[in-house]
């Protein structure tokens, strides 16, 4: 159980992350990470505003299912919760598969991956001498 929970809660949190990367607030932060991806997936014109709204919509949708389980109290039912995530993310890579190439795709669930596994939060900052 306790695994069942940390997956979840590792899942969620990948998918969130990975939301995050075009959440709605406009700023230079939103606008950089929008421009790292579309960067990283090599995105044209055309694709950047429809992978936005996509990635916005699973952000959304993600927002919505982690306000409902803090609006119901109590201890959350993790395996509602990662169900949930599971269709949210099975989604999302639909829609995505329909606007992005397979290469571009197998990048994004790499990005994914890695996220999951924290190493976007790890190694050295950017700029760094390697060791």
């Amino acid at each position: 159980m306790k695994v069942l929970m940390k997956a979840s809660v590792a899942a969620l949190a990948a998918l969130w992350a990975c939301a995050a990367v075009a959440q709605s607030p406009q700023g230079p932060a939103a606008e950089s990470r929008m421009e790292n991806l579309a960067t990283l997936l090599d995105l044209s014109d055309a694709q950047k505003p429809q992978v936005q709204a996509i990635l916005q919509g699973a952000h959304t949708q993600m927002r919505q299912l982690f306000e409902q389980t803090q609006a119901a109290g109590g201890k959350p039912d993790f395996q509602a919760m990662h169900a949930a995530h599971q269709q949210i993310r099975q989604d999302t890579l639909q829609k995505l598969s329909a606007v992005l190439s397979p290469t571009q795709l197998k990048k994004f669930q790499a990005l994914e991956q890695m996220h999951a596994h924290g190493f976007a939060h790890h190694g050295p900052p950017p700029g760094a001498p390697p060791q």
